[in-house]
């Protein structure tokens, strides 16, 4: 008899936990939500702080075992539950490596100019910078470049279907675009993401989060 772990999300609304709990909708993983208040300083209380020593969410527990980071929790979950689904690539097969790697570079090489973008228009009023805010639009702009390069040979992230790939790199740009990214410059970028932005377990997540 297979065993069913016991799954526990720790969240706030509209935080980065967001993604993770659209991809457990998504993916119609069993679980149990424990809304962190930020604002109030809980993500920094010794009992959450146990959990995850950045004092951040998301936070994941699996049967009690903690884990971290809103990229490994959804890659985590992408080969545990979305493989079986069809909405992850299997091990060993050309479509996992491409997966690996454009979910990697959304949460690193596009979130890396993100973080300047944020910095220089929404950080700290002495670290904004309009000039810098500029080269950190340029910079997100040739990326989305290469992502509408993809997505205009194929509809999907991976190919012919939807995936995981896609909720986890859409969850990624679509907060870009909110931050002022030039997205809207991008045609395939754009009618990629409202389509994944339209799928029941994005809106529900964005529905529970307003």
């Amino acid at each position: 008899m297979s065993h069913s772990p016991a799954i526990v999300l720790y969240w706030h609304p509209l935080s980065s936990a967001t993604p993770v709990a659209a991809a457990l909708a998504e993916l119609r993983v069993p679980h149990e939500r424990v809304k962190v208040d930020i604002r109030a300083g809980e993500q920094h209380r010794p009992a959450y702080l146990a959990l995850n020593p950045n004092g951040k969410v998301p936070t994941l527990t699996v049967d009690g075992a903690p884990m971290f980071e809103a990229l490994a929790i959804q890659l985590w979950l992408a080969d545990t539950y979305g493989v079986a689904q069809g909405l992850w690539p299997a091990a060993g097969t050309p479509q996992r490596l491409q997966a690996l790697s454009w979910c990697t570079w959304a949460y690193v090489t596009y979130g890396a100019a993100i973080v300047r973008l944020q910095v220089a228009t929404v950080g700290d009023e002495a670290l904004r910078h309009a000039a810098h805010a500029d080269a950190a639009r340029n910079v997100l702009d040739g990326l989305l470049g290469l992502l509408d390069a993809r997505l205009a040979a194929q509809p999907w992230m991976l190919g012919d279907t939807y995936s995981m790939a896609d909720l986890l790199v859409a969850s990624v740009v679509g907060y870009s675009a909110f931050l002022g990214a030039p997205v809207a410059g991008h045609a395939h970028v754009q009618t990629w993401l409202a389509r994944v932005q339209a799928r029941p377990a994005m809106q529900v997540e964005q529905a529970q989060s307003a």
